[in-house]
């Protein structure tokens, strides 16, 4: 009963473990791998805008996963993320469907927009 109280206000206390793994896993990389997947991690934070908790969970663990497999393989990081890392980073996020915080103001924009549309038309 307690646990579902809190997580009302604070979200899934699963994805909250799911999310401290996942980061411990990319805290607990070898170099250059750990650099690297702590940058898209961060850069994650301000560029996703995802606000699904599934969403943005699966895509930690893959992001974990993804460099794990590189560190585990000696894949060099040039080879992941090619001569622009932003794109590859934008492209990596965008493949994550879900919701993102600016989907709502979309919403609110076209409303808003079809609202004046109306008016005008009397």
């Amino acid at each position: 009963m307690a646990a579902k109280w809190i997580e009302a206000l604070t979200g899934s206390l699963e994805q909250k473990k799911q999310y401290k793994q996942d980061k411990a896993r990319i805290d607990g990389l070898p170099e250059p791998y750990a650099t690297a997947a702590k940058a898209m991690h961060r850069y994650f934070m301000y560029f996703g805008g995802i606000t699904d908790g599934e969403t943005l969970m699966r895509m930690f663990t893959d992001l974990a996963d993804l460099w794990e497999r590189a560190a585990v393989d000696g894949t060099p990081v040039s080879d992941i993320v090619g001569d622009d890392p932003v794109d590859f980073a934008e492209t990596f996020a965008q493949s994550y469907g879900g919701k993102h915080w600016i989907d709502k103001e979309r919403t609110r924009l076209i409303k808003d927009i079809d609202d004046a549309k109306r008016g005008e038309q009397r």
